[in-house]
């Protein structure tokens, strides 16, 4: 029986992490703080464990090598490995400027897929910015000479952000997530990150956080971004919801669901949906009378098979939905 699987996230306490994750979003956990929270998670770093129904207690990986790639869908057949990583990110202190490889290097040099991921601003502080590519074309010599004397942050493109913006970080894009800023994050199934810079901070052993300069030569575009902020698209289908595709690519789909009322879904053979709520309540009602209902608040995600079939989502609440 296919049904919707509520999962409980692993969650990770960077030293850059805050409190919004414990306080406001209820993630139950001993940590002193919670960084990130990886809403749907296959990967070896933390696996999401379903909460509910017959499936209750096994990790999400479990489960669907269980069931197959059947509740995957058709359109994850092209990826060796359960495609996508979730997460929300409350960023208290400055995230290291750092960069992603793509596939081919990360395989070749890590033995893992690279990592395109997109961010949606949930909430920010006033006046908090993010570091996005940069602000102009530059050398891989200046690139080398400002890693090396500490002025990299000079040539790096600050972006003043608000709550809704939309950003798209290829791989290769160099980045950083500035303090204040709490987002959701949709990725490649992937932890392989190269630290170019890090304020001179240091590790909970007391040492200087690893940096991985000589790979982030090697990967990163020595370019301005070139995509916008804003999402890609509004949608009109429903009448008590208002719906924006909020980037798409090879990798993922990801839709802004703004909900007053009730809508009418679909899991379809094409894909698996992910159902991450950022703030208010819902109940998803699967069609069918052997499926429960499952409720979903402020910090809940649910995983929702391929080929599950049409349910309802009813309540105030806004929520990420993805899908590949």
């Amino acid at each position: 029986m296919l049904y919707p699987l509520k999962l409980t996230a692993p969650l990770k306490d960077y030293l850059w992490g805050g409190m919004r994750l414990k306080e406001e979003y209820n993630k139950q956990t001993n940590l002193e703080k919670v960084a990130e929270s990886w809403e749907l998670s296959c990967h070896k770093d933390g696996q999401s464990v379903i909460q509910n129904g017959p499936e209750a207690g096994k990790s999400l990986d479990q489960y669907l090598d269980e069931q197959g790639d059947i509740v995957l869908g058709k359109n994850a057949e092209k990826f060796p490995y359960f495609p996508l990583l979730i997460k929300l990110i409350d960023a208290k202190d400055n995230l290291s400027v750092q960069v992603h490889p793509d596939n081919e290097y990360a395989m070749r040099v890590e033995g893992e897929f690279g990592k395109t991921e997109m961010w949606y601003i949930v909430d920010c502080e006033p006046g908090a910015s993010l570091l996005y590519g940069f602000k102009q074309e530059i050398t891989k010599s200046e690139f080398a000479r400002r890693i090396e004397n500490d002025t990299i942050l000079e040539v790096c493109n600050r972006v003043p952000v608000k709550k809704g913006d939309v950003f798209f970080i290829d791989s290769g894009t160099l980045h950083a997530i500035g303090k204040g800023i709490l987002l959701c994050e949709v990725q490649q199934n992937s932890n392989t990150t190269y630290r170019i810079y890090d304020y001179g901070r240091v590790g909970k052993d007391g040492k200087p956080r690893q940096l991985h300069v000589e790979k982030a030569k090697d990967v990163t575009r020595l370019a301005p971004p070139t995509r916008g902020t804003k999402p890609e698209l509004h949608m009109d289908f429903w009448a008590d919801a208002e719906v924006d595709l909020l980037a798409s690519c090879e990798y993922f789909k990801v839709y802004h669901f703004d909900l007053k009322g009730k809508a009418d879904l679909k899991a379809g053979p094409e894909s698996f949906q992910s159902i991450t709520v950022l703030s208010g309540e819902l109940r998803l009602t699967p069609v069918g009378d052997a499926i429960d209902a499952i409720g979903l608040g402020k910090g809940e995600t649910a995983f929702l098979p391929a080929g599950m079939g049409k349910y309802s989502i009813e309540g105030t609440a806004d929520f990420i939905l993805a899908e590949v």
